[in-house]
């Protein structure tokens, strides 16, 4: 019992020692600061930082580095480990984030806002620390670029109120890009500075190897990571296991060219850009273990270093943290005061920008850090930082916000909120089919689908109302699962469907006007047999049935492999009820995969897509070719190529933009374009009775190809 006792007091001696007990503490630290700090609105980056100082080495010490000397023979500390990869999960996940399309969309004004955002911090802030806090030169440069910096911790307020699209936003996430980009190339100076003279050796060496380290990153490594990505296309877990050592190859890289790690990882995150698609599977995992584990490591271990008591010693820590405060809000403001004088944005605009590049939060933390570890800085910066951080995003969350409801007010929100079905009410269903295929179709609609929607994806299953009807029931149980087991690798919210009926289109035209869906993605049609021929083939009776807007998938090639989606439109496409609907699908899409769109209609289709285009705002790089003899098909393939995603839009039978050219499009296109990613799009239709919904046997379709072969024989005669 004794020796029990001796070893729970051994256990828990501060500071705690057992490997064990430390990562019990630090994951309870993790559970519980959002719990605790959400009721008073501190921001969460705040609240791990908060517990950091309290349970660290200069508060209750039950956390604690392990030091140099005892590192020497034991390896690495596992606090420190985890902390350098928050470190570089945060930079790298800055570059995997930034909007790119969003960016070349208000470039010439991002590039202005993003100089001055980056310039006037600093010309404010390099006097006020070296005449004024009397730092030394390298230590002035390196804290007036961390003003420069920012973050976007208030975005998602921006989103709620629907004003994402407004360009104030837009050329605040451009500067984002630019500012961040022109600070860590001054670290990578500044931090080699603090090791040598700046002579001619430095800067050629530094220019050799910043351009050989950008050429890896972005000439071989996205190509790799294609590559990859394609061909072991069924490995989730290896993509994420690839996408980690990218990022940690990319940090040491820059470490060997002369650069912060921090760089390497930032690049990183640039260079996979595209390849990654915000709303994928692997985009979530990669957010999740970040946000769950290695960041809240990183905030942990920077507060354990912060000294509080520094700021009782005297008024020179007071001071500092007050000056940085006030330079780094007055600094922000003044930039975009200026913007709004060049551009002529409204006082509600200014504001906006300045609430959403006011936070300093990751980057700043980071340039901080680095400084810190390499003595440029003192402790007195970096508790001062730490206040900073916690000010300004209190002050841009609280501006964010009251800009953002006055410019709601003014009714100046998204155009998307107009549409005439909301984005909260879109309904998607999926019936179930070819189990092969389905991944990749439930990939798709996990992109296109509205992140307002209140209504989960629903995937159907259709079972024949036959002798084996119970059996089929529990077979179809278990395909629909592991459809479930699938969506919840991206968090996407399913809603598992079975039924039965005397035929599946009957079954899934039922459950459609069932749920309202406004959506029904399918797979390609297969090969039919003679009776299907006869009476009616399974896809065009699921037409039949439906009014929804309907998208027959053909996925044989991973999306990556596409670098642009090239969409036919026919003439009179944009009087279809479902025109807008499936325009915002093939936008959203595009800007998830990060290629342009190439439409192909004739003059007056294009003048209203371009309007179609314009009331959204889309940030996506559009292309426009003239064809006029839509009854020639097979001419839309000069417009065709094999890395392009064929959509082709057309309209169910008797509807004002259907074509007789388009009857049995799905399989000419099947058997064209083998191999390749196709999309045919059947817009929606108002809702009427036809024979289908009445008779078992879909006879319409053999009379109605009867009596187009006997017409077509009266026009020959005459």
């Amino acid at each position: 019992m004794e020796k029990f006792l001796h070893h729970v007091s051994e256990a828990f001696s501060t500071p705690i020692t057992n490997p064990v007990l430390v990562f019990s503490l630090i994951l309870t630290i993790i559970l519980v600061s959002p719990i605790l700090l959400r009721p008073i609105k501190v921001p969460g980056i705040i609240g791990f930082i908060l517990f950091g100082v309290i349970l660290g080495p200069h508060g209750l010490n039950w956390l604690t580095k392990m030091d140099k000397a005892a590192l020497q023979g034991n390896g690495v500390d596992a606090i420190d480990l985890f902390s350098t990869i928050g470190l570089l999960y945060i930079m790298f996940i800055a570059g995997l984030e930034l909007d790119m399309n969003e960016f070349k969309k208000t470039k010439n004004r991002s590039l202005v806002f993003g100089f001055l955002t980056f310039i006037i911090p600093i010309s404010i802030g390099f006097p006020v620390c070296y005449y004024l806090l009397d730092y030394g030169l390298l230590s002035s440069i390196l804290i007036a670029s961390m003003f420069a910096t920012h973050t976007l911790v208030s975005y998602p307020i921006v989103n709620s109120y629907g004003i994402s699209k407004n360009e104030a936003v837009a050329i605040t996430i451009g500067g984002t890009i630019l500012t961040d980009t022109a600070v860590l190339i001054i670290l990578a100076i500044i931090t080699g500075a603090s090791q040598g003279s700046l002579n001619q050796e430095f800067w050629v060496t530094l220019g050799v190897s910043f351009t050989v380290f950008l050429l890896i990153m972005f000439g071989v490594i996205p190509r790799i990571a294609k590559w990859f990505f394609q061909k072991i296309e069924s490995e989730k877990t290896a993509h994420y296991i690839f996408v980690l050592a990218v990022v940690f190859f990319a940090a040491f890289l820059a470490e060997i060219a002369g650069l912060e790690p921090i760089i390497g990882a930032f690049v990183a995150g640039l260079a996979l850009n595209k390849l990654i698609p915000h709303s994928s599977a692997l985009m979530n995992r990669i957010e999740f273990i970040g946000n769950a584990i290695f960041i809240p490591f990183f905030l942990i271990s920077v507060g354990m270093i912060v000294d509080v008591s520094v700021l009782t010693k005297g008024p020179t820590a007071l001071i500092i943290t007050a000056t940085l405060t006030v330079v780094a809000v007055a600094g922000k403001y003044l930039a975009a005061t200026v913007t709004k004088l060049l551009f002529k944005y409204s006082n509600n605009q200014r504001n906006l920008i300045f609430g959403l590049s006011n936070a300093h939060a990751a980057a700043t933390l980071a340039i901080i850090m680095v400084g810190y570890d390499r003595e440029i800085i003192d402790e007195n910066v970096l508790n001062g930082t730490i206040v900073l951080i916690l000010i300004t995003c209190i002050i841009a969350s609280v501006v964010t916000e009251n800009a953002s409801r006055k410019i709601v007010i003014e009714g100046h929100q998204d155009d998307f909120d107009e549409e005439p079905v909301p984005e909260d009410e879109e309904h998607i269903l999926i019936p179930l089919a070819n189990m092969a295929n389905m991944k990749p179709i439930l990939d798709f609609a996990t992109l296109i689908k509205s992140e307002k929607s209140l209504y989960p994806l629903s995937i159907l299953s259709v079972v024949p109302d036959n002798e084996q009807a119970e059996r089929n029931m529990a077979h179809a149980r278990e395909n629909l699962d592991s459809m479930a087991k699938y969506a919840s690798g991206s968090e996407t919210e399913v809603d598992l469907l079975t039924t039965i009926d005397y035929n599946i289109a009957s079954g899934i035209g039922r459950t459609s006007k069932e749920l309202f869906a406004n959506c029904v993605i399918l797979g390609w049609p297969s090969a039919t047999s003679f009776i299907d021929k006869l009476v009616g083939e399974k896809a065009e009776s699921i037409l039949n049935r439906t009014d929804a807007n309907l998208f027959m998938c053909k996925f044989d090639k991973p999306f990556l492999s596409n670098k642009s989606i090239t969409l036919f439109v026919p003439p009179l496409a944009e009087s279809e009820m479902g025109f807008d609907f499936w325009m915002e699908k093939m936008i959203k899409l595009a800007q998830e995969l990060s290629i342009p769109l190439n439409f192909v209609s004739d003059a007056r289709t294009e003048s209203a897509i371009r309007i179609a285009l314009e009331q959204s705002k889309a940030s996506v790089p559009t292309h426009f070719n003239n064809y006029e003899d839509w009854d020639n098909v097979y001419g839309l393939a000069t417009f065709s190529n094999a890395d392009s995603l064929l959509v082709f839009v057309t309209s169910r039978y008797g509807e004002v933009s259907y074509r007789d050219s388009f009857d049995g499009l799905a399989k000419r296109l099947g058997r064209y374009f083998k191999n390749q990613n196709l999309i045919l799009i059947f817009s929606s239709r108002r809702a009427y009775k036809y024979i289908d919904d009445y008779e078992d046997v879909q006879t319409a379709p053999i009379f109605r190809k009867l009596s187009r072969e006997i017409g077509n024989m009266f026009n020959k005669n005459k």
